[in-house]
């Protein structure tokens, strides 16, 4: 199937490789192109196959997890990471959230929860395990420095900030608004600009903090997206 997801697979405990890759091997739409064992082979791989999901554990050996995801997305700002964590209040996750990556799992999780959140990503939209989305809420709701901006967003901009915090993709909230989803694509981009943001995670705790939607309706939403 030439519109298969090509995912990478870079942890480095060999049994959950295997594990991951038998999983993913029995979906059809999901094409599993490589294994990495640790952070620098995770760059190396993903420099030389272009995955279009990169599964990436946060402790590896000789490079970090975090170390890899800033070398992949400097390479490849475009590139879908989606991050493997053991635990939802692992400090790193936040650190991961700051490089870029689109998704974040716990290992724990079930294999409809792994389907689910590589297709998520695979399609630019985040995805985050409800356990790791509570921890994100909490931490944002503390008084942060995380977002600095000296730009004001527009009335449309503001309207996009909200969809795109209520998890609706760009086609969908080109429908909503009855504009061209490339419109929507523009102002989320300049969305993250603006606001100094790096990917649309960010946008929607970002909207969280400010009020713009309520814990509820993120709740409500990773249950969705998990």
């Amino acid at each position: 199937m030439s519109n298969r997801i090509r995912v990478l697979i870079a942890d480095d405990h060999r049994l959950i490789r295997a594990g991951i890759r038998a999983l993913l091997e029995k979906e059809e739409e999901i094409e599993v192109v490589g294994e990495a064992c640790d952070g620098l082979e995770a760059i190396i791989k993903t420099r030389a196959l272009h995955p279009d999901v990169v599964l990436l554990d946060l402790q590896m050996p000789r490079k970090s997890g975090i170390e890899a995801l800033q070398t992949i997305k400097v390479e490849d700002p475009q590139a879908r990471v989606l991050v493997l964590t053991s635990y939802a209040d692992d400090a790193r996750v936040f650190m991961a959230i700051k490089e870029g990556a689109l998704g974040y799992l716990l290992k724990e999780s079930s294999t409809r929860d792994l389907i689910v959140a590589i297709r998520n990503v695979y399609s630019g939209e985040y995805s985050l395990h409800p356990a790791i989305a509570r921890k994100l809420i909490y931490e944002m709701k503390r008084p942060s420095s995380m977002v600095v901006f000296d730009e004001s967003l527009t009335e449309r901009e503001s309207e996009v900030l909200l969809l795109v915090a209520r998890g609706l993709s760009n086609q969908e909230i080109a429908n909503s608004l009855g504009i061209r989803e490339r419109t929507v694509s523009t102002h989320v981009s300049n969305i993250l600009s603006k606001l100094h943001l790096v990917n649309r995670t960010q946008a929607t705790l970002y909207a969280l903090k400010e009020g713009l939607v309520s814990l509820e309706q993120v709740s409500s939403l990773t249950k969705k997206l998990i």
